[in-house]
């Protein structure tokens, strides 16, 4: 019995020694996705819709991957370029081993942009993906003409997924269960990204498995250190870009989605809750959620004597009605 056990722990060991090693090198994952090499690391980017048009930029959530964007996109490319980007360590982007923080991935953000020749674009972020697209401000202003943050809790102390959810962060035991999951656990844990009783698409598990455990604590950690220095609306609010909240009402990750609004509110943000979403509205309710970022997406007025088409009247109107709520 001495010696199984002495087995045990050593294969637990060499488990966590190798599960934290290791690294994967980026690999296009989306129809029409390529690979940007930067100097930090090599990131998938997806672009549709009109190059002349307004950029709107994507930045997606912890564990996901621009298929989370799947509903809104062709809603967002009528009009606008569209540019969705795989973080480091998600979906068909570069893995390494360490890189993680919230500045460093805002960066590569902007090394995409610059490639691309991108300014001034609405940048929206969805969960992790907020306080990049709020340190992509920070860092490159001349890159973002406003910001969208979705379901981005104001800093640690507005969310928490209990103890359970916490274990695959633990040393050992985490590298251990990360070695063992089964689909069906993933998929359980997904569970609470969305209102109750929403299924869980089988490709969002594809995009967990695609992550190293590396990439999986380190951005896991990124979002605490980050708040934990200045919360996001306060981060938002000094970049002097206008912003807006959205928060799903049946949001489960967040304690009260109202009291995160009202921190955003207080910062000087404006807010919308969209009712029947969880923590994703961007996958749950897509058509509202793009018609919020289109409305909230910055509509210039025309030198006097040009006529505004139909479509750019309405969408002022829209814009003008959001920037109106409490």
């Amino acid at each position: 019995m001495i010696g199984v056990v002495a087995v045990l722990v050593i294969l637990i060991g060499v488990n966590a020694f190798v599960i934290e090693g290791e690294t994967k090198s980026a690999e296009a994952t989306e129809p029409g996705g390529r690979i940007v090499s930067l100097p930090g690391g090599d990131l998938e980017v997806l672009e549709r819709g009109p190059r002349n048009g307004s950029p709107i930029v994507l930045i997606h959530c912890f564990t996901c991957a621009i298929n989370w964007w799947d509903g809104m996109i062709p809603i967002l490319a009528r009009e606008h370029r569209v540019v969705a980007i795989d973080i480091l360590g998600h979906g068909g982007s570069e893995k390494p081993s360490s890189g993680y923080s919230i500045e460093n991935q805002a960066d590569l953000a902007a090394g995409v942009l610059g490639r691309l020749g991108v300014r001034d674009a609405e940048v929206v972020g969805h969960s992790l993906g907020g306080p990049i697209s709020i340190a992509l401000a920070e860092r490159s202003p001349e890159l973002v003409d406003r910001l969208v943050v979705i379901d981005s809790v104001p800093d640690s102390s507005y969310g928490d997924v209990g103890f359970i959810g916490e274990l695959p962060f633990k040393p050992v035991i985490g590298e251990t269960l990360w070695r063992i999951k089964p689909d069906f656990s993933i998929k359980d844990g997904l569970e609470v990204a969305f209102a109750p009783g929403f299924e869980v698409p089988d490709e969002f598990v594809e995009d967990v498995k695609r992550m190293t455990y590396s990439a999986y604590t380190g951005s896991h950690d990124a979002y605490d250190d980050y708040t934990g220095e200045q919360a996001l609306p306060e981060r938002a609010a000094a970049t002097g870009k206008p912003t807006l909240a959205i928060m799903g009402a049946e949001e489960q990750i967040a304690s009260d989605p109202n009291a995160s609004l009202a921190a955003y509110r207080e910062a000087g943000a404006k807010t919308k809750l969209v009712q029947g979403a969880g923590h994703s509205p961007n996958v749950e309710k897509p058509a509202e959620t793009a018609a919020l970022v289109l409305a909230f997406g910055a509509v210039k007025r025309p030198a006097k004597g040009v006529k505004m088409s139909d479509a750019a009247q309405d969408r002022l109107q829209k814009s003008e009605a959001v920037r109106r709520q409490p």
